[in-house]
């Protein structure tokens, strides 16, 4: 089965090189992407200009998850063997999401949760409202 996209127009900010929005899929509120503009697999592949402004990009995105979002922690990831092309998760770590543990191997459980139990609108307005005020702050920031 085909995962439904329930945030397609969610982005938080689009520059030169790089794409940061929610998370399509997954109804978890500052479940981010940052995804290159450039059809490229590895972080070995970004030029010096891309490489700059990822790790500022990255970094000004994780103070506005702390700041704005109250998000304390997160796990990144990044593989390179996707048919997909470079792209970074930020996926953040909730209370809630405790009882799964905090170890990566968590976060499948806690994404099959979330489709499962937080795909209602409230749930959904909820990521919404976090990708709007992370667009605020990145805009301003």
């Amino acid at each position: 089965m085909e995962p439904k996209n329930l945030f397609p127009n969610e982005k938080v900010i689009i520059t030169k090189h790089f794409d940061v929005h929610q998370d399509w899929y997954i109804p978890i509120e500052g479940f981010f992407i940052i995804a290159s503009r450039r059809k490229i697999r590895s972080v070995e592949e970004f030029t010096e200009e891309e490489a700059i402004e990822f790790i500022q990009l990255l970094k000004r995105l994780r103070r506005g998850m702390k700041q704005i979002l109250g998000i304390e922690d997160v796990y990144i990831f990044q593989n390179e063997d996707t048919v997909h092309d470079f792209h970074l998760w930020v996926f953040p770590r909730h209370k809630w999401m405790d009882r799964f543990g905090r170890k990566i191997e968590s976060v499948r459980p806690i994404m099959k949760y979330a489709l499962e139990n937080r795909a209602d609108d409230a749930a959904i307005s909820e990521v919404r409202a976090a990708t709007s005020k992370m667009k605020y702050f990145m805009e301003k920031n």
